[in-house]
């Protein structure tokens, strides 16, 4: 197949229109039409069903555009390995990372990188693990610093590659006047009365695995994944939440007491990438600062 096709493809598919992606292109709309076309007859299925108002993937084009984001992702490492060959590391690293980390541990790397590479420039993208693999996945990110906590399965999509870079502390986080909060270490077991604040959907679901380990089903009466706004909740006495380190680290209100829970396991921290990726030097550069920034 022809690759310059299968990235015009890829640019109908993302942009959700032939009309749309002309215009992304600068190209006029029957060239792009004419590209899909020679496309669809190379593949010998059709790609798309016009509609109204864009197209419509098949599943020959939901499995063909895979393997087209796959080939961008591989022109974008193959122009900055290029790139920072001929400027000793120099070009460009996209970094998506959860928020708590990018308040913390990104920025840290950041300074790093600036102070061991000049030349590197390093773009920081706001996104949870799940929507931070997608755009590596789709080659909108070149790596990305996730996490799991304990027991919970961890798995990257084909072609991508994690890397273990250090663990981050979950923290029982209870309001000062709280009954518990002197206490050098909390049993779960004791809160089984308490109302809760519950985070993001991985960290409720993490919640509730220890409470229905202790014994007791929590009482979760909020959630937010900002973890401002849980501390202020904790603050003014309205539950009580388990939050991670680097959160806490990123923000910790005056309000609210972190104390230890015998057992309870760190979430475990990755820096994920395309395979093809770890070639390129800046991504090297980019995941060593990350690793050294968590160590401290």
């Amino acid at each position: 197949m022809d690759a310059h096709r299968l990235l015009v493809f890829r640019q109908i598919a993302r942009s959700g229109s032939i009309g749309a992606a002309a215009r992304v292109l600068g190209w006029t709309q029957p060239a792009v039409s004419q590209h899909l076309r020679h496309l669809e007859r190379q593949a010998g299925l059709p790609l798309v069903l016009r509609r109204p108002r864009g197209i419509q993937l098949t599943e020959a084009g939901r499995t063909l555009l895979g393997h087209a984001d796959a080939l961008a992702t591989r022109l974008h490492a193959a122009a900055d390995e290029m790139n920072a060959l001929a400027q000793l590391e120099g070009g460009t690293v996209r970094l998506a990372a959860f928020p708590s980390a990018g308040a913390t541990v990104v920025p840290a790397a950041m300074s790093l990188l600036a102070a061991r590479h000049p030349a590197l420039d390093v773009r920081l993208l706001q996104a949870e693990p799940p929507e931070a693999l997608e755009l590596v996945t789709v080659g909108e990110a070149d790596l990305a610093v996730t996490f799991a906590h304990d027991g919970q399965p961890f798995t990257v999509p084909s072609g991508l590659v994690a890397l273990p870079v250090g663990e981050d502390p979950v923290r029982l986080v209870l309001p000062n006047g709280h009954a518990q909060a002197e206490a050098a270490a909390v049993d779960l077991r004791s809160l089984a009365a308490d109302r809760w604040i519950a985070g993001c959907e991985r960290c409720t679901a993490h919640l509730e695995r220890l409470c229905l380990a202790a014994g007791f089903t929590p009482d979760i009466r909020h959630g937010s994944d900002d973890y401002v706004v849980a501390q202020s909740l904790i603050a003014h006495g309205l539950g009580i939440g388990l939050l991670p380190q680097l959160a806490l680290e990123a923000f910790h209100n005056p309000g609210v007491t972190a104390r230890e829970v015998p057992g309870l396991r760190p979430r475990a921290l990755h820096v994920v990438h395309h395979r093809e990726a770890g070639r390129t030097p800046a991504v090297r550069a980019a995941v060593r600062a990350v690793r050294d920034a968590i160590a401290g």
